[in-house]
């Protein structure tokens, strides 16, 4: 049964977040055009207006708001950051823009390869994606990387990774929440983890990532929760039994990781997953999901260190997940993104 309350309270929430980040996103904007970048790439594919922008950020912040309403799972909240917490990573943001900028116009994307813990990880992931300093491997990154993705696409990234909350409370329906397992792989710096654990509490959740400093961020992120796994390790190997996982989730992975990879670590969802079990992936929009988008997907990877993404926006996920055994349930496409939902034969 719907509960109207619910749905306009967290409306309202989810439009102030978005009407802060819209006015730090443009505000950020107007500080990069005072340093030298690379020219403005000109996209030749068609690009969304305004108008088809915020009407496709409208659905997504409405089909979230019914969810809430509904009672699948509970309103969204930020991170435990206090307010200074807050103002300080918007400082250090904005502090580490020139630096980022002179990257993307020499093109160098290389800072995360002298990281102290570089040593030892694929190449794929010794780089500077988006060019932000230290790439995913140092604690100043992972204390920023949140701050900065949600200024980027203007308080959606959260919304947008909530969108694989629904199909988590379908898969877990009728069942003890205690006895099931999720396995979060790539889960960053935890955000999305957080949500997971405040919608079912007794879940058994680990946290997979190839960051120990993001790992760090996670772990902090769940100082007031009950506690989840982390294992720092790649998902080419996942360190999991054979049919251990009820659910494996993956949220903004696959366009950073090379073709070849991205098969093996399809191969490692499904031995991981338990028969009936459920792969529930999250990424980038592609070629071809909104045609009047492709022009925003053409000058991403431009404009951001992206190496993988072109490769990405035009790959064949259907066929990668039926090859491993993994059946479609569901395709939806929230915003930005791409949801689909496999089950393990």
């Amino acid at each position: 049964m719907s509960n109207p309350i619910a749905m306009s309270q967290q409306l309202a929430g989810q439009g102030l977040r978005v009407a802060w980040y819209f006015a730090l996103n443009r505000l950020l904007e107007r500080h990069a055009g005072r340093f030298a970048a690379a020219p403005a790439y000109k996209p030749r594919r068609p690009v969304p207006t305004q108008q088809e922008l915020f009407a496709d950020l409208g659905q997504l912040l409405m089909a979230d708001a019914a969810n809430v309403s509904a009672g699948l799972y509970p309103a969204m909240t930020d991170a435990a950051d206090a307010p200074l917490t807050h103002a300080a990573r918007i400082r250090a943001m904005f502090a580490d823009l020139p630096a980022a900028l002179a990257r993307r116009g020499t093109e160098d994307a290389a800072s995360a390869k002298t990281a102290p813990d570089a040593e030892g990880l694929p190449d794929y992931f010794t780089q500077d994606f988006h060019f932000q300093t230290g790439g995913y491997l140092t604690d100043e990154s992972a204390r920023l990387y949140d701050i900065q993705v949600e200024t980027l696409f203007m308080g959606t990234a959260g919304p947008m990774r909530r969108a694989a909350l629904r199909p988590i409370s379908e898969a877990l329906a009728g069942k003890d929440q205690r006895q099931c397992s999720l396995l979060d792989v790539a889960c960053g710096t935890g955000r999305f983890l957080r949500q997971v654990r405040l919608a079912w509490p007794a879940l058994q959740l680990t946290g997979l990532d190839l960051s120990k400093a993001y790992l760090g961020e996670g772990q902090r992120q769940f100082a007031d929760l009950r506690p989840a796994q982390w294992l720092s390790a790649n998902a080419e190997t996942i360190p999991l039994p054979d049919a251990s996982q009820d659910i494996v989730t993956c949220i903004y992975l696959f366009h950073e990781l090379p073709p070849d990879v991205r098969r093996t670590v399809t191969a490692e969802f499904a031995r991981v997953l338990k028969p009936g079990g459920r792969l529930i992936f999250i990424d980038s929009l592609q070629m071809g999901d909104k045609p009047n988008f492709d022009g925003m997907l053409e000058a991403f990877p431009v404009r951001f260190h992206e190496p993988y993404f072109r490769h990405y926006a035009i790959d064949d996920l259907d066929a990668l997940f039926s090859a491993a055994g993994l059946v479609p349930r569901e395709t939806a496409l929230p915003f930005l993104s791409k949801m689909l939902v496999r089950e393990k034969l």
